[in-house]
């Protein structure tokens, strides 16, 4: 089978496209019920991103504004994830495991302070 006919098969593999949908629908609840920090952030964006819309002039600046906010919500996820899958492998105290909990948390505050500096540049231009 080569590589197009595989990629039209795919395209077409709507039972999969809906499993995946339900794992995403699943992962977000799961973030929801058991990240605090995720369910703060959460309240956040509710906030923000309609702020967002209406402060942003035009369309790249109101993707900018949301968008910032969003991505703070993906990389929570993802620490989410590294952290489940530290603490599935091991309850005790590693230096590694550490690390990786740490990278995972510095990555979600690159990630605020990224949203901060956007909605801080942009509103500044305006104002």
């Amino acid at each position: 089978m080569g590589v197009m006919q595989k990629l039209v098969q795919s395209a077409g593999d709507i039972g999969r496209i809906v499993r995946a949908g339900s794992y995403s629908v699943s992962g977000l609840r799961a973030a929801l019920r058991k990240e605090a920090a995720f369910r703060q952030e959460v309240i956040l964006v509710t906030v923000l991103a309609p702020l967002g819309a209406w402060l942003g002039h035009d369309g790249i600046e109101r993707l900018l504004l949301i968008g910032s906010l969003v991505l703070v919500l993906i990389v929570e996820l993802l620490n989410s994830a590294v952290e489940a899958t530290v603490d599935r492998i091991s309850k005790k105290h590693h230096k590694l495991s550490g690390r990786a909990k740490d990278m995972g948390s510095a990555a979600v505050y690159l990630s605020l302070l990224l949203a901060m500096l956007t909605w801080a540049l942009v509103l500044f231009d305006h104002y």
